[in-house]
């Protein structure tokens, strides 16, 4: 029996260290016990995931949830399953694809004619490292979707989110925004060689950047923004990434992984805590490290690049063209010319167009 003393025990060891390792990197539960009754809380990208977590906790929290998701049967599943356990019947599933402007533009207008106050928008929806695909407008598919979806859905809602102040946006970023460059010279990958990795990490220093320049513009309005990095989930997000593909990485790093990455249900706990946590309230433009506050990156702190990038992202979605344009800098000085038609194919006059903006 001896002879199995010392590897049992060196195999105890490592386990238990491995599970306080995972107990440390989840971060643990929202320590909020507030309720949201009343409130009505808008996730996207809600029907699997942290977005489906966090739309049953808030649920549970008595909150109107509006799943917005683009695979409507899905959706819907998902909505009835959480209905069912939570025993709140204001769980609803509205379509919502943020490849498609025009199907962003038709989701935030039923809102605002559905909804009487949005007093939650949580930013949830991503992709990440999927091949060189392209929203129906023409964007590269991790910026059209991670950035300018969700810029666009933001701002279409800020009315309404303005009406419902106090209230609160969500956005969801990722540590990878650390080695994320905005390329604003080819910000849709068009001039350089597809580079899948970066063109995730871009849209997520992106993520950082808009939190920072929105909250900036709303500044005395009563509506904070702040962004979260959700810590490592196993969630279908990762599906492109091929980190399971081969015969070694299942057999091999899956038990490892499995003691170490988050389960959906932990990766939502921060989405939670900046949605109702009291000591948040009035807490606007900051960066968290799934519930701990942290100064993000050098990059994501330069104020030039996120009014240079809030500019180029108004052409690009149509705000302006469209004779609504996005919340104005308190700063500015001046209006902006309108943008052009087709968005995707002019990047780069817009872009040249912003330099002259960067000061406002």
């Amino acid at each position: 029996m001896s002879r199995y003393i010392l590897p049992v025990s060196v195999f105890g060891t490592v386990f238990g260290c491995a599970v306080l390792l995972k107990d440390r990197m989840t971060g643990g539960r929202c320590p909020s016990k507030a309720t949201i009754n009343e409130k009505t809380v808008v996730i996207t990208g809600a029907n699997t995931g942290i977005g489906k977590e966090t739309a049953r906790e808030l649920a549970r929290r008595g909150g109107r949830i509006i799943m917005g998701c683009r695979d409507m049967e899905k959706c819907e599943a998902a909505a009835k399953e959480i209905r069912g356990k939570t025993l709140n019947p204001h769980v609803y599933a509205r379509r919502l694809d943020l490849a498609s402007m025009k199907s962003i533009r038709e989701f935030a207008e039923r809102i605002k004619q559905e909804e009487p106050h949005v007093d939650i928008l949580i930013n949830n929806a991503g992709v990440m490292r999927c091949p060189q695909w392209k929203t129906e407008d023409g964007f590269d598919m991790q910026f059209g979707v991670n950035h300018l979806g969700h810029f666009l859905l933001t701002n279409l809602l800020l009315d309404k989110l303005k009406e419902s102040a106090p209230s609160r946006v969500i956005n969801l970023a990722s540590l990878a925004h650390i080695v994320g460059k905005l390329d604003f010279e080819d910000l849709n990958w068009e001039k350089k060689k597809f580079d899948t990795k970066q063109a995730y990490c871009q849209s997520k220093l992106a993520n950082v950047l808009f939190t920072r320049e929105l909250a900036k513009r709303l500044q005395g309005t009563g509506v904070t923004v702040n962004a979260v990095h959700p810590g490592v989930v196993a969630t279908e997000l990762g599906r492109h990434t091929g980190l399971h593909q081969s015969q070694f990485s299942s057999s091999l790093l899956s038990p490892f992984f499995s003691l170490l990455v988050k389960s959906p249900e932990h990766g939502a706990q921060p989405s939670v805590y900046l949605a109702v946590s009291e000591e948040l309230e009035g807490v606007t433009g900051r960066y968290y490290d799934v519930m701990t506050e942290k100064e993000p990156a050098p990059q994501a702190l330069d104020d030039e690049a996120a009014c240079r990038l809030w500019e180029v992202s108004s052409r690009l979605v149509g705000l302006e063209h469209e004779g609504q344009p996005s919340v104005s800098n308190p700063s500015a000085e001046g209006q902006n010319k309108a943008a052009q038609t087709n968005p995707a194919q002019t990047l780069g006059q817009n872009v040249g167009a912003a330099v002259s903006t960067v000061g406002l």
